[in-house]
C-alpha cells in the first residue's frame, strides 16, 4: 500500500519514526534517491506479518516552502491464516495514519509474532468447532426431547448424565502432557464430530445420551487443548486477549449452531440434520492441524526431560555409586499437582458451574415452554441478545492484561449474573434488555478467569490440571442442572430456580478478589518456577 502526503517538519518527523504499534520496526537506515530526495527503510523485528517492509522518501515541496513532499510504500504479508480477509480493511485504515497512533482496539495489548500470530488463528477455527459441538445439545434438547416424549426432569437427567464423558476428557487431556498437544487436539477434533454425526441416527434418549456423552468428552479436550496451547505460544501481555479472541470464535460456533432452530421446528426429526453437519469441519481443520506447531513450551520441556534422561543413563551406566545423589534440581519434575491451586480453581469452577449450567442449558426450554418462543424466535433472540456479547469479552480481554484479572473478573460475575436472574424473570421487552447486558457485562468475566487454569499450573501439569478442573467444573454443571429442574418443578417455574442457584457466583466474587492471584503480565515461568530455565532450540521462549 501506499501513501502520500504534504508535510511540515513537526508532521515529518513522525512519519520517519520507527512503528511500535501493530508491529516493531528497527530503526531506519537512510538512502539518497539521486534526485534530492531521501529514503527511510524500515523492517520488522516483530510483528504478525510473515513479510513487511516500509519505505518513506521525502523530497521538498517546490510550490509550498518549508514543506516536504512525502511518499510512504508499506509491502507487508499478514501472518494470519484463514481470518486474514477480516482484518485487509482495518489494517489498511490504521496503517494509513504515522508511526505514533494508538494501537487500535481489536489489536492486541501486546505484539504478536508470525509464529503466535499464526498459531492463534488456527486456534480459532478449531474453537469455532468446539463452540459447535458444546452448544449441539443445549440447543436441540427441547425439540429431541418432543419427538421422544421426555419430560424436563428426563431433560436434566440426560444433560447431567451427558457430563460424565469429562471423566474420559481428563484422561484424555492428560496424555497431552506425555504425547503433546497437537496430535491429542487432531484426534480428539475427528472424534467428536464423527461419534456426534452417530447421534443424527437416535431412536430415543438413551442413544442420543450416550453419544453426546462421548461427543462432547472429545469436545471439552479440544476446547481445554485450545486454551492451553494459547497460553503456551502467546506473550505475557496477550494471554488474555489470546482467550478473549477464542472465546468470540467459539460464541461464533455456537451461534452457527443457533442457526439449526430456523428450520428444527418445520418437521418432526429435522434436528438431526444439526449433528450431521459436524462432519464438514473434518475436511476443513485437518489440513491446519498439519500445519499447528507444537508449543515451544512442551517441545522445550521433552526435549529437556529427554536430556536429562540420557544424562541420568550415563551416569548410571559409568558410576552406579553416584546415581542416588546426581543434582537434578534444575528440572522438578513432581507430579503432585499444587494443592491450595487446584482447590482455588476447582471451588471457583463448581460455584461458577452451578449457576451456569442450568442459565445456559435450560434457556431454550425457558423461551419455548414459559414464553411461548417459535425455534424461528429462539434462534433471533439467542443471536440477537448473545452477539453483544463480543464487545464485552473484547474489553475484558484487554482490561485483564492492561489492569489485572481479579478485578475485571468480579465485575463481569456480579453484572453478568444480575442481569440474567433478571432476565429469567422477566417478560417482553424486558426479556431482551436484561439478557443484552447479561451478555455484555457477563462477557467481560470470561477473558479475565477463564485464563487461570493454564497459567497456574506448569507445562507438565497443565493437561492434567486443566482436565480435573473440568470434572470439578462438570460436576458443578450437573448439580446445577439437577437442581434447576427439581426447583422448577416446585417453586414456579426456570425463574426462581435460577435465583436460588446465583448463590454460588456471589460466593465466588468473595474468592476471587480475596484469594486469586495477580498473573497479568507475568511470565509463565514467573508464575511456574518449574519451568524455570526452560529453553527452546534458539535458547529462549519465543513467547514471553
Amino acid at each position: 500500500m501506499t501513501n502520500h502526503a504534504v508535510v511540515d517538519d513537526a508532521e515529518l518527523a513522525k512519519w520517519i519514526l520507527s512503528r511500535e504499534d501493530l508491529v516493531i520496526e528497527s530503526s531506519p537506515t537512510e538512502e539518497l534517491d539521486g534526485v534530492g530526495g531521501v529514503s527511510f527503510h524500515f523492517d520488522a523485528i516483530d510483528g504478525p506479518f510473515h513479510q513487511w517492509h516500509r519505505t518513506v522518501t521525502v523530497s521538498s515541496a517546490l510550490e509550498r516552502p518549508s514543506t516536504f513532499e512525502l511518499t510512504e510504500r508499506i509491502e507487508h504479508r499478514l501472518a494470519v491464516p484463514v481470518w486474514h480477509p477480516l482484518f485487509a480493511i482495518p489494517i489498511r485504515r490504521h496503517l494509513r495514519k504515522p508511526p505514533g497512533a494508538r494501537t487500535p482496539w481489536w489489536a492486541p495489548p501486546d505484539v504478536l509474532s508470525p509464529r503466535a500470530a499464526t498459531v492463534l488463528s488456527l486456534l480459532c477455527v478449531f474453537g469455532l468447532v468446539a463452540g459447535y459441538l458444546g452448544t449441539l445439545i443445549t440447543q436441540t434438547l427441547t425439540y429431541a426431547a418432543a419427538e421422544f416424549g421426555a419430560s424436563k426432569g428426563d431433560q436434566g437427567t440426560l444433560l447431567a448424565a451427558v457430563r460424565i464423558g469429562v471423566l474420559l476428557s481428563m484422561v484424555i487431556v492428560a496424555s497431552a502432557d506425555r504425547r503433546g498437544r497437537r496430535s491429542v487436539l487432531a484426534v480428539s477434533l475427528v472424534a467428536a464430530c464423527v461419534i456426534t454425526a452417530l447421534g443424527a441416527a437416535a431412536p430415543g434418549m438413551v442413544w442420543l445420551g450416550a453419544t453426546q456423552t462421548f461427543a462432547r468428552a472429545f469436545a471439552t479436550v479440544i476446547g481445554l487443548l485450545v486454551a492451553i496451547v494459547a497460553v503456551e505460544e502467546m506473550p505475557s501481555g496477550a494471554r488474555a486477549f489470546a482467550v478473549s479472541v477464542l472465546t468470540m470464535t467459539a460464541a461464533l460456533g455456537a451461534g452457527i449452531c443457533v442457526l439449526n432452530l430456523l428450520y428444527v421446528d418445520l418437521t418432526s426429526g429435522a434436528w438431526r440434520l444439526a449433528y450431521l453437519l459436524p462432519l464438514l469441519f473434518i475436511p476443513v481443520c485437518w489440513p491446519l492441524l498439519r500445519t499447528l506447531p507444537e508449543t515451544f513450551r512442551f517441545s522445550a520441556r521433552r526435549d529437556a526431560t529427554l536430556a536429562a534422561g540420557t544424562v541420568a543413563a550415563t551416569l548410571a551406566h559409568e558410576h552406579p555409586e553416584s546415581v542416588a545423589i546426581t543434582d537434578t534440581s534444575n528440572l522438578p519434575l513432581t507430579s503432585r499437582i499444587d494443592r491450595r491451586r487446584f482447590v482455588l480453581l476447582a471451588a471457583s469452577g463448581f460455584l461458577w458451574s452451578l449457576f451456569l449450567a442450568p442459565a445456559a442449558q435450560f434457556l431454550n426450554e425457558f423461551l419455548r415452554t414459559e414464553r411461548g418462543f417459535s425455534g424461528a424466535g429462539i434462534a433471533v433472540f439467542v443471536l440477537a441478545t448473545n452477539t453483544p456479547g463480543g464487545i464485552g469479552i473484547v474489553l475484558g480481554g484487554r482490561l485483564a492484561d492492561r489492569r489485572g484479572r481479579r478485578l475485571v473478573g468480579a465485575i463481569g460475575i456480579a453484572g453478568g449474573v444480575t442481569f440474567t436472574v433478571i432476565a429469567y424473570l422477566s417478560w417482553g421487552w424486558p426479556l431482551w434488555v436484561a439478557s443484552v447486558v447479561a451478555s455484555v457485562i457477563g462477557a467481560i468475566a470470561i477473558p479475565a478467569l477463564a485464563v487461570y487454569g493454564p497459567e497456574l499450573f506448569p507445562t507438565h501439569q497443565r493437561g492434567r490440571a486443566n482436565g480435573a478442573l473440568q470434572v470439578v467444573g462438570v460436576a458443578g454443571s450437573s448439580l446445577g442442572l439437577l437442581s434447576a429442574g427439581w426447583l422448577a418443578d416446585r417453586i414456579g417455574g426456570l425463574g426462581p430456580a435460577i435465583a436460588v442457584l446465583a448463590i454460588g457466583p456471589a460466593i465466588l466474587i468473595i474468592i476471587v478478589l480475596t484469594l486469586y492471584p495477580e498473573t497479568a503480565n507475568r511470565h509463565l515461568e514467573e508464575l511456574n518456577p518449574s519451568d524455570a530455565g526452560l529453553t527452546d532450540q534458539s535458547g529462549s521462549f519465543g513467547p514471553q
